[in-house]
Order: C-alpha cells, then sequence, then structure tokens
C-alpha cells in the first residue's frame, strides 16, 4: 500500500498534510473540512503542531486560504502565529468572494474574520464552523 492509498480514510491532522494531499489530487475542500474536525477535537498541543509547518503551495487561493485559516485558528485558540503565514504568496492581490454569488458579496465584507480579510479572502463568519468544533471545548470568549 503506497502513501495515497494510506492517506485514504484517515482525516489530515495539519494544514501541510491537507495541502500535500492535495497536491497528490484529493479535493481541497473536504480535506480543509477533515482537517478542522480533527483540529478542534485536539488537546492544545495537537492545535499547534497542526499549524505549525508551513503546507507547501497548492494554488493561489489556497495558499492563502491555508495562511488564513492557521491565522484565525492561532487567534482563536491563543496559540502563537506561525511565521510561515506572512509569506509573501499567503495573500492574494485581488479579492476572492466565496460562493461566487454577487449578492453575498457586502455580507461577506462584513463577516469575514480578520485572518481572512488581511488577505483579502472574504467568507461568512462561520466559514470554518464543523458540528464537532460545537464538542469540543474553546476558550472563554470565543
Amino acid at each position: 500500500m503506497d502513501a495515497v492509498e494510506a492517506q485514504i480514510g484517515s482525516r489530515p491532522a495539519t494544514l501541510h498534510e491537507v495541502a500535500e494531499r492535495a497536491r497528490a489530487g484529493q479535493p481541497f475542500d473536504p480535506l480543509l473540512r477533515e482537517f478542522l474536525d480533527e483540529f478542534y477535537l485536539a488537546d492544545s498541543a495537537g492545535k499547534v503542531a497542526a499549524i505549525a509547518e508551513g503546507p507547501n503551495n497548492i494554488a493561489l487561493v489556497h495558499d492563502a486560504y491555508l495562511g488564513a485559516v492557521a491565522e484565525h485558528l492561532a487567534r482563536r485558540y491563543d496559540l502563537a502565529i506561525p511565521d510561515w503565514v506572512d509569506q509573501p504568496h499567503r495573500f492574494l492581490v485581488e479579492p476572492f468572494f466565496a460562493g461566487g454569488l454577487e449578492d453575498l458579496k457586502a455580507i461577506l465584507l462584513v463577516e469575514s474574520p480578520l485572518a481572512f480579510r488581511r488577505r483579502q479572502i472574504f467568507v461568512s463568519a462561520n466559514a470554518l464552523s464543523r458540528p464537532r468544533e460545537r464538542t469540543a471545548a474553546a476558550p472563554e470568549g470565543s
């Protein structure tokens, strides 16, 4: 069994792994959702490890999105923000609006968390929400 076959059925535990699996042809969005499921269940050390290693490049929007995810999760869970999130290729020049619907742009401009807005990625306030997040204890004030 090769490494790709071994990954089938397992969730990515790190953003680096999300990128590697996406580079190998797996769809990005489901990988990110599965990563979030694992992240929300992890203890503090697991959360740190999940965002510590900078992911390899995938594509412009995905590279910036992974930087935003790591920064947002670090801020939310009071973790150190990894240095790799500030690499120039983690920022977009042109704005990206999730969902692609013109009618949602104003809402996404207002709701986007800081880590996404500063990269010109506009998402809903709950873009990283998952059912497992509600069962995992979040720090006070989140």
